[in-house]
C-alpha cells in the first residue's frame, strides 16, 4: 500500500476516534442555574448563641432552611462553570440572623446576619464570600459589608475539570480569613476552622438558537378575562408552617417526612400553594383567594394533611386557613394563622406581601393537637398576585437536582492535610487522556505495520511492540 493512503487512513481513523470520544466528555462552559449550599457556619457558635449565656436564637431569611442537626440550607444558585478549566462561581440566596445577649431595652448585643454565600473556585484554590451585617463584640459598632472574602476553601485535592451536572462537592474544609474574622465581630481569629461546607449546582449549557413565535398584538381571551374588575390572573401563597415543626417531623422523634401533592411545591423552607383564584381590591387593600395543593406530614405519631388553603386580607390583617385532615377526619376552612398584611404592595400588575410575621390561632393550635399554644410565632407568610397575564410571580427557591453519591471514597489524606472534598459524577479527564493516548499508540502501530508490510512479504501476526504499553487504557 502506498505511504500516502496509509497516512490518510491513519489520520482519518484518529479524527473519527476523536470525534467519537470528545463530544461525550468535553462540555461547553455553562450557566449555573439552581442548586443548594449546606453550611452550619460554626456549630460551636450556634451552641453559644442558643445556650444559657447568650440566651438567644437565630432567624432564617430569604427562603433559607435548616437541614439535619445544625446546617443551614441556602438555595437558588446562579453563576457559571467552565468544565475545561474547572473555574466555578455560584452565588446562593438566603440568610440567617443570630441574636443573643438581649438587654432590658430589647436590643441584642450580639446581632449578626450572614447571607448570600458565594463560592469561587479556580486554579486549585477556593474562596467563600458572604454578605455580613454584624455588631462588634467590644464596641457595639454595626457594620454592613457585601461579599466579604470570609473563608478559604480546602479544594486543593479536587479536580474540578469535566464535572457532570449536577456538580456536587461535599464536606469542603472552611478556614476563616482575616477579613472574615473582622466581619465575624471578633468572635474567632483568622485561621479558625469553621464548619465544612457542601454544595450542588445544576449546570445548563446554552441551547441552540430557536426562532421565536410571532407575538399576537392583541391580548388573549384569558388575559382579557383576568383584567376584569376584582379578578386576577394567578396567585400563590408561600408558608413553611413552622421551622421547628419541620425539624420535628424529619428528626429522630418524628422519623417522618412531608409530601406535597396536587400542585403544591416544596421550596425547602416553605411550601408554595399555587393557582390562586379570587378577588383583589387595590383601593380597599382587600384580598380573598383560594389556592390549590396539599401537603401531608407523616411520622411515628403524626399524620396531618393541609389542603384547600385560603387567604383573606382586610384592614391590614390577614388570615390563612386550610382544610385539616387528621386520623381520617377533615375539618374545613380552619383559620390557622393570622399575619400582618400592612406590607401588601402593588408594583405594576404584581401585588406582593413578603415574609409577613404570623401567629397561631386557637383553631391552629387545635389543628396541631395543641403542640403549640395560640399566639405562638409561626413561619411568615408571603403572597404574590398577578393582576393580569403580563405579571410574573416570584420564583420559588430552587434547590436544584439531587446530586448522585460519589462513585468512590476519597483516598486517605497525608499527615497535616485536610481530607479532600468528594465530587460526584465524572470529575477528571484522566480516563479520556489515557484512552486517547492508547488509541493514538494503536493507530501509530497500525500505520507502521502497514508500511512495513508494504516493503516486506505478506503480512504476518502483529509484533508485540504494536500493543499499547502496560497500564494504558484499552
Amino acid at each position: 500500500m502506498p505511504a500516502r493512503p496509509v497516512r490518510a487512513l491513519t489520520i482519518a481513523l484518529l479524527a473519527g476516534l476523536l470525534g467519537a470520544l470528545l463530544p461525550a466528555t468535553a462540555a461547553h462552559a455553562g450557566a449555573v442555574q439552581g442548586g443548594r449550599l449546606d453550611w452550619g457556619i460554626k456549630s460551636s457558635f450556634q451552641s453559644y448563641v442558643t445556650g444559657p449565656v447568650a440566651k438567644g436564637g437565630f432567624k432564617l431569611k430569604g427562603g433559607a432552611a435548616t437541614v439535619g442537626g445544625s446546617l443551614f440550607r441556602f438555595h437558588s444558585a446562579t453563576g457559571s462553570y467552565d468544565p475545561g478549566t474547572g473555574a466555578f462561581e455560584a452565588s446562593y440566596a438566603g440568610g440567617v440572623t443570630f441574636q443573643g445577649h438581649q438587654k432590658s431595652d430589647g436590643v441584642y448585643e450580639l446581632d449578626m446576619t450572614v447571607s448570600r454565600p458565594t463560592v469561587k473556585i479556580s486554579g486549585g484554590g477556593g474562596t467563600l464570600y458572604v454578605d455580613v451585617s454584624s455588631k462588634a463584640k467590644d464596641t457595639g459598632t454595626v457594620s454592613n459589608q457585601s461579599q466579604v472574602p470570609f473563608a478559604k476553601l480546602g479544594v486543593g485535592g479536587i479536580n474540578m475539570k469535566g464535572g457532570a451536572t449536577p456538580l456536587a462537592l461535599t464536606n469542603i474544609p472552611v478556614t476563616l480569613t482575616a477579613q472574615g474574622a473582622q466581619a465575624f465581630a471578633g468572635y474567632y481569629p483568622a485561621g479558625a476552622q469553621l464548619d465544612p461546607l457542601s454544595l450542588s449546582a445544576d449546570v445548563k449549557t446554552a441551547p441552540a438558537a430557536e426562532s421565536s413565535p410571532p407575538v399576537d398584538p392583541q391580548p388573549s381571551a384569558t388575559a382579557q378575562a383576568s383584567q376584569a374588575p376584582g379578578g386576577f390572573a394567578d396567585a400563590a401563597v408561600d408558608w413553611g408552617v413552622r421551622r421547628t415543626f419541620r425539624e420535628y417531623v424529619t428528626g429522630s422523634v418524628g422519623q417522618g417526612r412531608w409530601t406535597p401533592a396536587d400542585g403544591a411545591q416544596d421550596g425547602g423552607a416553605l411550601f408554595r400553594f399555587p393557582q390562586g383564584k379570587g378577588a383583589y381590591d387595590g383601593q380597599k387593600g382587600t384580598l380573598e383567594a383560594a389556592f390549590a395543593g396539599t401537603v401531608r406530614f407523616t411520622g411515628a405519631h403524626l399524620d396531618l394533611t393541609l389542603g384547600a388553603v385560603g387567604v383573606k386580607v382586610e384592614n391590614g390583617r390577614g388570615v390563612l386557613s386550610a382544610d385539616v385532615t387528621t386520623a381520617g377526619t377533615t375539618k374545613s376552612a380552619v383559620p390557622l394563622v393570622e399575619f400582618d398584611a400592612k406590607g401588601l404592595r402593588s408594583e405594576g400588575a404584581l401585588v406582593t406581601l413578603t415574609e409577613a410575621p404570623a401567629t397561631l390561632t386557637e383553631g391552629g393550635s387545635q389543628a396541631f393537637n395543641s403542640m403549640y399554644k395560640a399566639g405562638t410565632e409561626m413561619d411568615p407568610v408571603s403572597l404574590a398576585v398577578a393582576l393580569d397575564a403580563t405579571a410574573k410571580l416570584p420564583a420559588l427557591p430552587d434547590l436544584g437536582s439531587t446530586a448522585a453519591p460519589s462513585a468512590a471514597p476519597a483516598p486517605a489524606p497525608s499527615a497535616g492535610e485536610p481530607a479532600p472534598a468528594a465530587e460526584s459524577g465524572p470529575s477528571s479527564n484522566t480516563g479520556l487522556y489515557a484512552g486517547l493516548a492508547a488509541a493514538a499508540l494503536l493507530l501509530a502501530g497500525a500505520a507502521a505495520l502497514l508500511l512495513r508490510n508494504r516493503r516486506k512479504a505478506p503480512a504476518t501476526a502483529p509484533a508485540p511492540g504494536s500493543e499499547p504499553p502496560a497500564g494504558a487504557a484499552k
